[in-house]
């Protein structure tokens, strides 16, 4: 968790991505989304990989 979050990207509010698999064999899904809870993030999952959103601005899907 504290690798994920104490990057240059997340401290700049910017985007972290992380493999799902890595994530859940680490954390645990539940335990990592009541941690983008906690600190008002968003995320996405998408091709096995999660895209952090490291602040709590709204999102727009573009398609």
């Amino acid at each position: 968790m504290r690798q994920i979050f104490s990057s240059q990207a997340a401290s700049d509010g910017g985007v972290v991505r992380r493999q799902v698999r890595d994530v859940e064999r680490l954390i645990g899904r539940s335990v990592f989304e009541a941690e983008l809870r906690r600190r008002g993030f968003r995320a996405v999952e998408n091709a096995g990989r999660y895209v952090i959103f490291c602040n709590s601005e709204p999102l727009r899907l573009v398609e």
